[in-house]
């Protein structure tokens, strides 16, 4: 199943099973002007099952978004991974929160989990939690997490082949998004979203 969900207008699932061999492609976008808190309680229960959740928040102004995911692999032999990004300015707050068991029985499990965050002000926050609970020894998992601000050197570069401020500034931001608004299914919405996803970006640039 693929499915996409803008925050603040679609219904998100709270509770999902997954079983063995199935397939499991979830996107979330929040744009800007959204305040939200998603809890997502997800369990993967059967081998050879493969799951993927990205997620973008655009939040230049005061809003406040929340993600706590809790993922289960209680069957071995599947795979996830969580990709998670935020571009945070104005005085708004993100949060991630993100917990990734691998239970005692769930022997060759792959799971990764990912947030990043730009903040774009001095008043903006992110908050990350990514974490691991293994309790199986034949596995593959990975988290991290990083919050930081756009390069100036990069920046520099562009500006030394004649592109503007305004544009270097969106290229970097683009680039950031990129990976999550490639994971956007049905394709058929995929660069609607990107290009929705870059005008809420142009009104974040000074």
């Amino acid at each position: 199943m693929e499915k996409l969900y803008i925050i603040g207008r679609d219904e998100c699932p709270r509770e999902l099973i997954v079983h063995g061999g199935e397939t499991l492609n979830l996107s979330f976008i929040v744009l800007p002007g959204v305040s939200c808190k998603l809890d997502l309680d997800l369990d993967i229960c059967g081998p050879d099952a493969d799951v993927s959740l990205s997620g973008l928040y655009v939040c230049p102004a005061d809003e406040r978004v929340e993600f706590n995911i809790v993922l289960k692999h209680t069957a071995g032999g599947s795979v996830s991974r969580q990709l998670f990004k935020g571009l945070v300015g104005g005085t708004a707050r993100s949060s991630f929160n993100g917990l990734v068991v691998v239970a005692q029985d769930a022997q060759h499990t792959e799971a990764s989990q990912s947030n990043h965050n730009l903040l774009l002000s001095e008043g903006a926050e992110a908050l990350t939690s990514p974490r691991l609970e293994i309790y199986a020894d034949d596995v593959k998992c990975s988290h991290g997490a990083t919050i930081g601000r756009l390069n100036e050197d990069e920046q520099f570069y562009m500006r030394s082949r004649g592109i503007s401020l305004r544009e270097a500034k969106l290229l970097q931001m683009m680039a950031f998004a990129s990976p999550v608004l490639e994971n956007v299914n049905p394709e058929s919405r995929r660069e609607e979203i990107r290009s929705i996803v870059e005008s809420a970006i142009r009104t974040m640039i000074d």
